[in-house]
C-alpha cells in the first residue's frame, strides 16, 4: 500500500508515520510545508532513532517532498507523488493563540489546503479514500450540565442543552468560536462539498486534545512535565470563579492513528465508510486531574503547584469544556488499544529519557 500523509513532518504526522512503519509493506510518501511547526525533519529523525530503523529503511519506506498546500499543488509534486492507495490529510495550522492574531494563514491553509488536496486528488484514479484530520473546536465549546441555558427553554433547547451536555456527536451543527476552529469548520464544508459534487471518497475524523511524544514544549503535556521539574507553578485555565477548571478528553496520537489505521482495513475489506467519524479520548476530566496524573506517571519525589486563572474571560475564543463522542466508530468495532493511563504513563516515561524536547 502507498500511503500519502500530508503534514507528515509535524505533531501529529510524525505519529502516523511511526504508526504506519510498523505495518509491514506500506510506503509512506510525506507531504509538508516545513514551517515552525514541522521542526524540519527532526521529528522524522526520531522516528528512527526510538523504533531501531535503519536510514536505509526509511529512506526505502519513507519519502518526503515540500509543498505549501494553501498554493495549487506544482505538477512536479504531484509526479514525485505519484499514485497512492490512501490520503490521510493532517496538513493544518492549528495553534488557536496565533489563529486570533492573524487568522488569514489559517484560512490559506486549512480551507484552501483542502480544496488544492481535493483538486489533486480529482485527477488521481488510484486514491480510494482520503481521510481528513479535523477537531472538535468546529462544535464550539460544550456547555457543563449545571450552566445556565441561554437561548428560550423550550423543548427544542433543551434537547440541544442535553446533547451539548452529552457531548457532540457526528450530526453537531458548526459553531466555531475561534478563528482557527472557522477554518477547520470551512475545511470540513469544502471535503463535504466535494463529496458530494465530485464523488471523491473522503471521511472527516474529527478528534481533541491530542498529546504523545515530541510534542511542543508549550502544550500542556510536556509544559506541566517541566515546570514541575523546575518547582514552577502550572497554571490551569479555570471559570471567572477561579474554583473550576477547564475539562477534556485527552488522546494519544498513536491511539488516533490506529483508529486510522483500523479505518483504511475496513475501506480496503468494503466496509462502507461514513462521512463523518469521531475518535476521542475514552472519559472526560478535569485538566487539574490530568495534571496530577502527569506528576504521578514522573514516579519521583515531585509536588504539583499549580493556580486556576480566569484566562477565558481575557480570551474570547478558547473554550473552558471541550466534550465529544465517538460512538459511531466504536459501534463499527474499533477497540482503543491504551486507556489514558497506559498511554500517559508511557509518554511521561518518554519525555524524561528525552530531555531536549522539554526545551529545559
Amino acid at each position: 500500500m502507498r500511503l500519502l500523509i500530508t503534514g507528515g513532518c509535524g505533531f501529529l504526522g510524525s505519529h502516523l508515520v511511526e504508526h504506519f512503519l510498523k505495518i509491514p509493506d506500506v510506503e509512506i510518501v510525506v507531504l509538508d510545508k516545513l514551517t515552525y511547526a514541522s521542526n524540519g525533519f527532526d521529528r522524522l529523525r526520531d522516528i528512527s532513532a526510538s523504533n531501531d530503523i535503519s536510514r536505509a529503511e526509511m529512506a526505502l519506506r519513507v519519502r518526503a517532498l515540500s509543498a505549501d498546500l494553501a498554493r495549487p499543488i506544482p505538477a512536479g509534486i504531484i509526479q514525485e507523488i505519484g499514485q497512492v492507495d490512501y490520503i490521510v490529510h493532517a496538513a493544518a495550522e492549528s495553534h488557536v493563540d496565533n489563529s486570533i492574531v492573524d487568522p488569514l494563514p489559517f484560512l490559506e491553509s486549512n480551507v484552501l489546503g483542502m480544496h488544492n488536496l481535493l483538486m489533486m486528488v480529482r485527477a488521481m484514479s488510484s486514491v480510494k479514500r482520503v481521510f481528513a484530520v479535523s477537531t472538535d473546536e468546529v462544535y464550539g465549546p460544550a456547555a457543563f450540565a449545571e450552566s445556565h441555558l441561554t437561548s428560550e427553554r423550550t423543548l427544542a433547547g433543551l434537547l440541544a442543552f442535553t446533547h451539548t451536555v452529552a457531548g457532540f456527536d457526528e450530526q453537531a451543527p458548526f459553531r466555531p468560536a475561534n478563528p482557527y476552529a472557522a477554518s477547520k469548520a470551512g475545511a470540513e464544508a469544502v471535503a463535504m462539498a466535494y463529496a458530494n459534487t465530485y464523488k471523491l471518497p473522503v471521511t472527516i475524523v474529527n478528534t481533541m486534545n491530542l498529546y504523545g511524544e515530541r510534542q511542543h514544549p508549550e502544550k500542556f503535556v510536556p509544559l506541566v512535565i517541566r515546570k514541575v521539574l523546575r518547582g514552577e507553578t502550572v497554571t490551569i485555565h479555570a471559570d471567572p470563579t477561579r474554583t473550576r477548571s477547564g475539562t477534556r478528553f485527552y488522546l494519544h496520537c498513536r491511539t488516533y492513528a490506529n483508529a486510522l489505521a483500523w479505518l483504511i482495513e475496513q475501506d480496503a475489506s468494503g466496509t462502507a465508510m461514513p462521512l463523518k467519524l469521531h475518535v476521542c479520548g475514552e472519559r472526560e476530566i478535569s485538566n487539574i486531574e490530568m495534571a496530577e496524573m502527569i506528576t504521578a506517571a514522573m514516579e519521583g519525589h515531585y509536588t504539583l503547584n499549580y493556580e486556576l486563572v480566569d484566562f477565558h474571560s481575557s480570551r474570547p475564543g478558547h473554550d473552558l469544556r471541550y466534550a465529544m463522542r465517538d460512538d459511531v466508530i466504536r459501534q463499527m468495532g474499533w477497540v482503543r488499544p491504551m486507556n489514558l493511563e497506559q498511554s500517559l504513563e508511557k509518554t511521561v516515561r518518554w519525555y524524561l529519557s528525552n530531555m531536549r524536547w522539554l526545551n529545559l
